[in-house]
C-alpha cells in the first residue's frame, strides 16, 4: 500500500493511492518536464498501470510519498521512470487540476511543477513497469498531435498544455512554439 497526502475534511491526511482516486479526493503530486533545447521529453505509460496505460504524458509525474518533499519526490521519480539522475530541477509552480482518468478513477491533483534542462547525449533507462516509449518532441508538434488525436494523451498532459502552460514552460521556449 502507498500512503499519498490527501486531504479529507480540510485535513492533511495519509491515503491509499488508489483510494484517493478512486473517492476522487484532492491530494499531492508533482510534475517535471525535462527541456533539451526546443524540445519536450514525454513517455507512453505501461500497459501495466492502473489507469491511462498506453497514453502519453510529459516526462514523469506522481504522487509524493506521505513527509516526502516535491522536490525529493520528483529526483526519485526520474531515477525510478527514466534512469535519470543528476539534472537541476526548477520549480516553476503549483496548480490544481480535477481530470476523469476513466475506470471510476479521478484525478485531483495539487500539483507542484519542475522543469530541467538536460545535456544533449542524456541516457535514458526507461523502467517497463513504468514506460512503454520516449520520445523528444517540440511543443509545436506535441500540440499539433493532442489536436489531431487526444486520446493518445493523458488528460493532465493535455489540461497542461491548454491552460498552465506559461506557469511551466520558459518564456523563450513558448516563444518559439
Amino acid at each position: 500500500m502507498t500512503l499519498i497526502p490527501a486531504w479529507i475534511d480540510g485535513t492533511l491526511t495519509p491515503v491509499d493511492k488508489l483510494a484517493a482516486h478512486e473517492r476522487g479526493l484532492r491530494h499531492k503530486a508533482i510534475s517535471v518536464f525535462v527541456l533539451r533545447g526546443p524540445e519536450l521529453l514525454i513517455q507512453r505509460r505501461a500497459m501495466g498501470k492502473y489507469h491511462t496505460p498506453g497514453l502519453w504524458a510529459n516526462t514523469c509525474c506522481t504522487h509524493p510519498h506521505w513527509n516526502e518533499t516535491p522536490e525529493a519526490c520528483a529526483t526519485r521519480r526520474l531515477s525510478e521512470e527514466l534512469g535519470i539522475t543528476g539534472l537541476a530541477l526548477t520549480r516553476r509552480d503549483r496548480i490544481e487540476y480535477r481530470a476523469d482518468v476513466g475506470g471510476g478513477l479521478i484525478e485531483h491533483e495539487v500539483v507542484d511543477l519542475f522543469t530541467a534542462d538536460a545535456p544533449a547525449g542524456l541516457r535514458l533507462d526507461p523502467d517497463p513497469a513504468e514506460v512503454m516509449e520516449t520520445a523528444w518532441v517540440t511543443l509545436p508538434d506535441l500540440r499539433a498531435e493532442i489536436a489531431s488525436e487526444p486520446a493518445r494523451f493523458t488528460p493532465w498532459l493535455r489540461i497542461y498544455l491548454a491552460e498552465h502552460d506559461q506557469r511551466i514552460f520558459p518564456a523563450d521556449l513558448l516563444a518559439s512554439a
